[in-house]
């Protein structure tokens, strides 16, 4: 196993690092190109002296105003998770000079996603390093900044530490890794801490959490504010495939339905709890992942019950038999109340899963089964995943 340690003051910015290494996307013959600014002529060994002019403005109204130089396009628009408070795909206007531009908004305060459709092929924003990067696609990224700082932005309160683990999964026979959060305070401490397994969604990877949804710092501000305990985060790549960065090309799953779950018990837990200070006890473990993640944390948490004591469900993608696919929680309330400390259950009420959820939420009520079941506003959206976190840490481990 190789680990590399990462000082979390850099990985808070992680969308702009690791976007230096995007992969090129590609281009059908005939395409028009996408022209971004001439780069000053830098001196002897200073390298660039001036940066590329973003593409956007996010202006003091939040509207955001787009300007893409294309001038060989006949046709451009700008898709983006804005949903309701701006519909795309949305067509752009072409000036004189070769510039593609739109207005969108106000847009609450949030992170937010888009990419362009240039004459039919969909493209990020070639002046923006922030970038959403997942299994199947990239987009760019942009933040409409509130009056304060959000719970997932970088502010001056200690910084805990990410970490990367490589490692051979026996139970997938391949090799995997796997990304761990530790708290402030880690390094110079001889405690065990509680440790939070934090699963992604379909579209992402296992460093999803951290490039996208910030849990590093929402970790860090909860902790520096006294909301939430010092505590690990664990995050695996949720499918039972090899590491996709080492360019593997195939999606195929194992016949094994129950290889991630195994990963997760087998593998991945024993790495853990041999090679950080944690503890090993079921009251000091938590299950939580969002859709696809979700969804697992449903299979592996209510079966496994002597292994997690806090379970949270975030646009999680549910069983279509809940009573039988979680039967073992199912069929003893009164004993999966006395395991289980926290059950917490969150969904957008735009989300196409939403439904599903009420759905588990009335089984578990009718089943007796203690758990906590919130909705919000929009849908589908990293937006309501950072929020659920934060309000899903600070439960934990009280």
């Amino acid at each position: 196993m190789r680990k590399i340690s990462l000082v979390a003051a850099l990985c808070g910015c992680t969308a702009y690092l690791f976007a230096q290494s995007a992969a090129p996307v590609s281009v059908a013959p005939g395409t028009p190109t996408v022209s971004s600014p001439a780069p000053a002529t830098p001196g002897p060994g200073r390298g660039r002296r001036t940066f590329p002019k973003l593409n956007y403005k996010v202006n003091a109204d939040k509207t955001v105003t787009f300007d893409l130089k294309a001038p060989e396009a006949t046709d451009v628009k700008l898709t983006g998770d804005f949903l309701k408070q701006a519909p795309t795909p949305a067509q752009m206007t072409k000036g004189a000079d070769g510039v593609w531009s739109i207005t969108i908004g106000p847009l609450h305060p949030a992170l937010y996603t888009y990419t362009y459709v240039i004459d039919g092929v969909r493209d990020i924003d070639p002046t923006n390093p922030m970038i959403q990067t997942g299994e199947r696609s990239t987009e760019s990224m942009l933040e409409v900044q509130g009056e304060s700082p959000a719970l997932y932005d970088m502010t001056n309160v200690p910084h805990g530490s990410l970490h990367i683990n490589w490692y051979q999964s026996k139970t997938i026979n391949a090799p995997r890794r796997v990304w761990v959060y530790t708290p402030p305070g880690y390094e110079e401490g001889r405690s065990k801490y509680p440790v939070l397994y934090l699963l992604h969604g379909s579209g992402d990877m296992e460093d999803g959490w951290t490039k996208i949804g910030r849990a590093n710092l929402i970790l860090d501000n909860l902790i520096a504010q006294g909301k939430a305990k010092p505590m690990l985060i664990v995050m695996p790549y949720g499918r039972a495939l090899e590491a996709r960065t080492l360019g593997g090309s195939s999606m195929e799953q194992p016949a094994d339905r129950d290889a991630f779950q195994n990963d997760l018990l087998s593998d991945v837990i024993p790495l853990v709890e041999k090679t950080y200070r944690v503890s090993a006890k079921a009251d000091d473990r938590a299950l939580a992942g969002l859709s696809m993640g979700g969804g697992q944390t449903y299979q592996i948490g209510l079966s496994h019950l002597d292994t997690f004591h806090s379970l949270g469900a975030f646009s999680a993608a549910v069983a279509p038999n809940p009573e039988e696919q979680y039967n073992s929680a199912f069929e003893n309330a009164s004993a999966t109340n006395k395991k289980l400390k926290v059950f917490y259950i969150s969904v957008g009420r735009d989300d196409r899963l939403c439904q599903p959820n009420q759905h588990m939420d009335e089984l578990l009520t009718k089943a007796g089964i203690k758990h906590q079941f919130v909705t919000s506003e929009e849908g589908h959206v990293w937006r309501n995943w950072r929020d659920y976190l934060g309000k899903f840490a600070p439960m934990l481990f009280r």
